[in-house]
C-alpha cells in the first residue's frame, strides 16, 4: 500500500529574509516527518496553498529527501508566477536531487502578487515531456473529485504519469475515476482529508461532507487504496490525529 502524507511548508512573514529563516522554520517540519517516516511511504510537499508565502516546496523537498532517502518525496509546482525557464530549472534541480515526482498546478493567486504567467499546467507538462524531462521525472496533474472526462482531454493528452485528485469523500468517486483512467496506464492518487475537529474549518472551506468515513477513517483509507492503489492523506491542522491514523493504518493488514 502506497500511503503518502501531505505537508505544508512553514509560512514566511512578509518582512522575513527567506534565506536566513528557512532552516529554522523547517526544523519543526523535519521533526514531524521524522516522527512519521516509518508510518508512510512518501511525503508530498505543497506549494504556497491559497497564495500564502511559504518556504519553497523545492527547498523543503530537497531537505526531506536528503534526510529520508528511502521516502518517496514529491512536490507541487505552481506555474502561475513562473516562466518556462524557471520551471525547467526547478525540474532539473528536482531530477539532480532525485525527487520522485512533481505535481504541476496553476496555483492560487496571492494577495500581494498579481502575476499570472498565463501558463496552463497541462500545456506545461506536455512541453516538459516533449523536451524529454518525462523520461527522468514523474509528472502529475490535478483532477477534480468529480471530473467531466470530456473536459479534461487536454490533461489526458499531456500524458502525465498520473493524477492527484482534489479531496474526495466517497469510494464511488474514486471508483469512477479509476475505472476510466487506470486501464489506460495512468496512476491515480486520491486525496483524503482526515476527519478531526481541528480540520473542520478546512472541510467547511472545501464544502466537504466526510460523513461516509468520519467514524472509521482507517477503513475508508484502505477501501480507497484497494480501488486506486495509492492514497494521499492530508490533515493540515491536526498532525497528532494524522500520526495516530497512520499508526492504526500500519497496525492493520493492508
Amino acid at each position: 500500500m502506497t500511503v503518502i502524507y501531505e505537508i505544508n511548508p512553514p509560512k514566511i512573514s512578509e518582512s522575513s529574509d527567506v534565506s536566513n529563516d528557512e532552516i529554522s522554520l523547517l526544523l519543526k517540519l523535519q521533526q514531524r516527518v521524522s516522527d512519521i517516516s516509518a508510518l508512510c511511504d512518501g511525503i508530498h510537499v505543497t506549494d504556497s496553498v491559497l497564495g500564502t508565502r511559504r518556504v519553497s516546496a523545492l527547498t523543503t523537498g530537497i531537505l526531506l529527501k536528503s534526510n529520508h532517502p528511502d521516502l518517496q518525496i514529491t512536490i507541487s509546482m505552481r506555474v502561475r508566477d513562473k516562466d518556462m525557464n524557471s520551471i525547467k530549472q526547478i525540474v532539473q534541480k528536482s531530477i539532480e536531487m532525485e525527487l520522485d515526482g512533481i505535481l504541476v498546478i496553476k496555483g492560487d493567486p496571492s494577495s500581494d502578487n498579481s502575476i499570472d504567467s498565463g501558463l496552463i499546467p497541462s500545456q506545461v507538462v506536455k512541453q516538459l515531456n516533449e523536451l524529454g524531462y518525462g523520461k527522468k521525472m514523474s509528472f502529475f496533474l490535478s483532477l477534480p473529485s468529480n471530473p467531466n472526462f470530456e473536459k479534461i482531454q487536454k490533461k489526458i493528452m499531456a500524458a502525465p504519469e498520473g493524477f492527484m485528485t482534489q479531496v474526495i469523500y466517497s469510494a464511488s468517486q474514486v471508483q469512477r475515476i479509476s475505472d476510466k483512467l487506470r486501464p489506460t496506464g495512468f496512476r491515480i492518487i486520491p486525496c483524503i482529508l482526515l476527519p478531526s475537529e481541528k480540520n473542520e474549518n478546512s472541510a467547511k472551506f472545501l464544502n466537504l461532507d466526510w460523513s461516509e468515513y468520519k467514524e472509521n477513517p482507517v477503513k475508508f483509507i484502505k477501501e480507497i487504496h484497494s480501488i486506486a492503489g495509492d492514497v494521499l492523506i492530508t490533515s493540515p491542522s491536526d498532525f497528532t490525529f494524522a500520526k495516530d491514523t497512520l499508526k492504526n493504518l500500519q497496525s492493520t493488514k493492508y
